[in-house]
């Protein structure tokens, strides 16, 4: 790995996270722990031969560690350690300053599962939400987030577990809902989504997020 060779703690911290890709990487695992191919389908601009380097090079730094699924599950998955982990409120807040700006021209028009909930996150509005509190379970295809929200915060999770509303739909599904304000009762009638459950704490939930921001995570052009 290539160093700054700089005291200062920003150039220390991307000896460590400053390749390409590194980041997105830590993202991928910020809400749970994932094998390589589901990593790769998270980042799909990114070759298998980057992939394992980066992940050896985050290994080696002890941001994540790799070690076999528990039975039933078979194969290695990779997980944050603690001092991954330590990285959320870093990649919360570039995550939050990125929303700001257009995307690119021939950027993707899809997140990734664990892009979408950092962009839900990031652009959580606690005041929409009030002193609502509550949990909802987000099924995406191959993938699901419990979603906390409470004392001013969204938390997430992954797993696919009991909770007052469950929301099952596609990602483009989710991101036309949160940041185009699609209504939910079109969407389920189309077939686009799948509405259970506490479904006034659900389209609460939708209406809580900030869709003015330029280009805000969404894929999209700015409005």
């Amino acid at each position: 790995m290539r160093s700054y060779l700089d005291l200062c703690g920003i150039a220390r911290a991307l000896d460590m996270v400053g390749e390409r890709w590194a980041l997105l990487v830590v993202r991928e695992l910020l809400f749970g722990p994932k094998r390589f191919t589901d990593l790769h389908r998270g980042l799909p601009g990114m070759s298998q031969n980057v992939l394992t380097q980066r992940l050896r090079e985050l290994e080696s730094s002890g941001i994540l560690a790799r070690h076999r699924a528990l039975p039933p599950a078979t194969g290695l998955i990779y997980e944050l350690t603690e001092r991954g982990l330590a990285l959320e409120p870093v990649l919360l807040a570039l995550g939050d300053w990125g929303s700001r700006l257009s995307p690119q021209p021939d950027s993707a028009e899809e997140l990734s599962p664990d892009a979408l909930i950092v962009a839900l996150r990031t652009t959580f509005d606690a005041a929409a939400m009030g002193s609502v509190r509550g949990t909802v379970t987000l099924r995406l295809p191959g993938d699901a987030f419990l979603l906390t929200i409470g004392h001013g915060r969204l938390e997430a999770i992954r797993g696919d577990v009991p909770a007052d509303a469950t929301l099952t739909a596609a990602v483009r599904t989710v991101q036309d809902l949160v940041f185009d304000r699609r209504e939910l009762d079109e969407a389920v009638q189309s077939g686009a989504a799948r509405a259970e459950g506490d479904l006034r704490l659900l389209r609460r939930l939708l209406a809580a997020f900030d869709d003015h921001r330029a280009g805000v995570d969404d894929g999209r052009p700015a409005r």
